[in-house]
């Protein structure tokens, strides 16, 4: 908010050239706040900025920036300030840059690193996409249990600087195996001759490096930490997760899922820059399938195209049944996948959800079913005042038509739109595909099947 209050005093600094005052404004700044002025300003207006801030805090600024901002501010810069920015990054936030460039450039800019961050950024790249080596950081404290807690403090004190949290410090053997992790307020309250091993229990959390990110925000959400140690396969300790990644990597989740839930694929880029023709590529083949699924709908009302005729009346009706049943069946559907991204729900509840969807979705279409008799009857009532029947002398099949259907569909729904996430789980595939849309489509065929079958029964020898 700052930044765009001052942003024409900055932009008049930058046509001015009065870079020292420029340096001088941001001197003081938060890493953040810089970072949102520099997404606020024009492509060449960032560059200048960043190139005038000061070394330390550039490096910081540059890891609050998205990774499109920053490979644009890379192209921008001369190599002297390139290497020293990926140099200064944390190997994580570079890990995140690296992995979306193209493999020639990532390849020409881990070529700039030193020798020793050339060694990290290539191990963290090896560990397979979206796993949790991906995410983390060597730059971590890790002890022994034998040393005394003069010596943790001497020790954090040269090395902690470079530490990417000091909350918690680790606890290793020999072989570097992990054997327990310390919040730093345990340490801090011992008496000084007092050792590690005094205050160690051994019971700790970890993850290993090749889970996937996914199930690692699970553990963190589980276990409400703000840092967890990620260790091989052989429990060895190689480096530590924050909160900070795990919210980047929980919004990416959402958002997918959000997409999905929308009837479309996820976007890989922010929507405002993702050319059209992409938005349509991945909107298409959704609006493809569902119109296909909706030509069903059109083929089901066609074999009832004669009970139709002689009853009009039940046409009147049939947009708020199917939208009924296509809304509750979007409700559970959106429940359910909610629970198992949350981890409240797993393969193994289905017939518990079952269940409860049933009950649920009978309550529901039982007051729906209520609502649209009354609805008939009312008007009817009122219609006839006036002089004029809306629904006939047989307005009473018509309202129990309509009130059966909707308990019927609102119960269908309630329970294909709960047991789909279940069915796509089980088979490999990802639940949130079975989308609000895609379940509307899917109840919206069996609702006119519903429907109609029971007008066909309840009206016989009447209407029809």
């Amino acid at each position: 908010m700052v930044g765009r209050i001052l942003q024409p005093e900055i932009k008049s600094m930058i046509d001015a050239r009065n870079f020292g005052a420029l340096r001088e404004l941001f001197s003081d700044w938060p890493p953040a706040d810089v970072a949102e002025v520099i997404l606020d300003m024009e492509e060449h207006d960032q560059v200048i900025i960043f190139r005038v801030l000061p070394h330390d805090l550039a490096a910081e600024v540059f890891e609050y920036l998205d990774v499109d901002a920053q490979q644009q501010l890379l192209r921008g810069m001369a190599q002297e300030q390139v290497v020293g920015i990926l140099n200064d990054m944390s190997a994580d936030d570079r890990t995140a840059l690296l992995e979306e460039l193209p493999s020639a450039a990532a390849r020409q800019l881990i070529r700039l690193l030193t020798p020793e961050e050339r060694s990290i950024a290539q191990s963290l790249l090896g560990y397979p996409e979206d796993s949790v080596g991906r995410l983390m950081t060597p730059d971590f404290i890790a002890v022994h249990a034998d040393w005394s807690i003069k010596e943790v403090f001497d020790y954090v004190r040269e090395h902690g600087e470079d530490s990417e949290s000091l909350n918690v410090i680790y606890v290793v053997d020999d072989r570097g195996k992990l054997v327990d992790d310390l919040r730093i307020r345990e340490i801090l309250v011992q008496p000084l001759e007092s050792t590690v091993s005094e205050i160690a229990d051994g019971n700790f959390v970890a993850l290993n490096a090749n889970d996937p990110q996914e199930d690692a925000v699970n553990v963190f959400r589980k276990y409400d930490r703000t840092a967890l140690p990620v260790t091989d396969s052989n429990g060895v300790l190689v480096g530590m997760v924050t909160i900070d990644d795990m919210l980047d990597v929980a919004e990416e989740e959402a958002t997918e899922d959000i997409h999905k839930f929308g009837g479309m694929e996820a976007l890989e880029e922010p929507y405002i820059r993702l050319p059209v023709w992409k938005v349509v590529s991945k909107r298409a083949p959704w609006l493809m399938i569902l119109l296909l699924g909706e030509m069903l709908t059109a083929t089901a009302m066609a074999s009832y195209e004669e009970h139709i005729a002689n009853a009009v009346v039940l046409a009147v009706f049939l947009p708020l049944i199917i939208a009924s049943g296509g809304n509750s069946g979007s409700q559970a559907s959106t429940l359910i996948i909610r629970a198992m991204a949350l981890g409240e729900v797993t393969l193994k509840d289905w017939w518990h959800v079952m269940r409860r969807e049933f009950q649920a979705g009978l309550a529901l279409g039982l007051i729906l079913g209520v609502i649209g008799f009354m609805r008939i009857a009312v008007w009817q009532a009122v219609g006839g005042r006036m002089g004029h029947e809306m629904y006939g002398e047989h307005w009473e099949l018509v309202a129990s038509v309509v009130g059966g259907s909707l308990v019927g569909v609102v119960l269908w729904g309630s329970l294909a739109g709960s047991m789909l996430p279940f069915v796509l789980k089980r088979i490999g595939a990802d639940p949130a595909t079975s989308s609000a849309p895609f379940v509307a489509t899917l109840v919206d065929v069996t609702g006119v099947i519903i429907y109609f079958s029971l007008a066909v029964w309840i009206m016989r020898g009447t209407l029809l």
